[in-house]
């Protein structure tokens, strides 16, 4: 494969489906679990501040294709750490959290009913029961949905479900997420980093056809990282949502953060998001890439951020979810 289609390739894959992904290293959070009967458990880490005393707990989803509970993965090399740095940044005021692995990936890789069978819904149930969890732990009174990228909308959606069940979410963090179909955004990151006129070509056919709700066995070997047959269920479904329709139907505050060096989506979709809802707050972060990082909007050495555990967050990206927190929940 020529090495920009690879790349052009790897980098939609961030907001396509899941792959297995090897266990990351332990971390010193307690480990805890969603029994769900056999091999089916979901695993996650709970990061409580020191001497904490209660309040709210931030729950995190990761984006798509193989990311684990700190925000890793293996598309890109993605090392960067961002969901760990966040609830670090968290506990340092006063906040707890938990991140989990994703159905599929990392130690919750065995809880995998195969990527054929995955959906969309799939994980907007699984952040639900999450949440659901987190809200009977000791000393949490109330809980708040946080989402990166692909994740943003499956909190949005999981939030409007536990309304319903009236369990006590008091905030939705949307971090870099999608504010159109994933399908459009797919095909403008294609678009944007100049791939071949036959592949673009294709990739829009593909595209119209699960759009449409039709598979497609005619895929080329240089696309099927994408768009093999076995996930093609889950993007068709993925396709089925629309993030501004997901965000305008919350009751309850959100929170929209977006960088503006970002290579998978845009400012324009934060706006689009805040615009579905008004009562949302927005929170431009510059110099910040996808990962939540500061980075040039070259996307060489953009990308090369991705890779790197010892960059810390842009500045304002804490103070942005640390001050939404405490204005939704104040006083936690």
């Amino acid at each position: 494969m020529h090495p920009l289609l690879r790349r052009l390739l790897a980098a939609a894959l961030i907001l396509t489906a899941p792959t297995a992904l090897a266990q990351s290293p332990d971390t010193p959070d307690t480990e805890v679990s969603l029994e769900g009967g056999g091999d089916s458990s979901l695993y996650g880490s709970l990061m409580r501040p020191t001497d904490w005393k209660g309040g709210v707990a931030v729950l995190m989803q990761a984006g798509s294709g193989p990311s684990d509970r700190d925000g890793n993965s293996t598309i890109l090399t993605v090392r960067g750490n961002v969901l760990k740095l966040i609830a670090q940044g968290l506990a340092a005021e006063g906040v707890a959290s938990l991140r989990v692995d994703k159905r599929c990936i990392a130690k919750s890789a065995a809880a995998c009913p195969g990527e054929d069978k995955l959906r969309f819904s799939t994980y907007v149930d699984d952040m639900a029961a999450w949440a659901r969890y987190l809200a009977h732990q000791p000393q949490v009174r109330r809980v708040m949905l946080l989402g990166h990228s692909e994740g943003a909308t499956i909190a949005t959606l999981a939030a409007a479900q536990l309304a319903k069940e009236k369990v006590p979410v008091c905030g939705v963090l949307s971090l870099a997420g999608a504010g159109r179909p994933f399908g459009d955004i797919r095909l403008r990151q294609i678009r944007d980093r100049r791939a071949p006129p036959a592949i673009l070509d294709k990739v829009a056919a593909i595209e119209a056809a699960l759009k449409q709700g039709r598979t497609v066995e005619d895929v080329p070997p240089a696309l099927r990282v994408l768009y093999r047959p076995a996930i093609q269920p889950y993007v068709i479904s993925q396709g089925a949502v629309s993030p501004t329709q997901a965000a305008a139907g919350l009751t309850v505050p959100l929170l929209v953060l977006q960088g503006d060096t970002d290579l998978q989506v845009t400012v324009e979709d934060a706006r689009l998001l805040a615009q579905a809802q008004p009562a949302a707050t927005l929170a431009l972060i510059p110099g910040a890439n996808h990962m939540l990082k500061a980075a040039p909007a070259d996307p060489k050495a953009n990308i090369a951020t991705y890779a790197d555990p010892a960059l810390p967050l842009a500045p304002g990206v804490m103070e942005a979810i640390t001050g939404f927190i405490h204005q939704a929940a104040p006083g936690n």
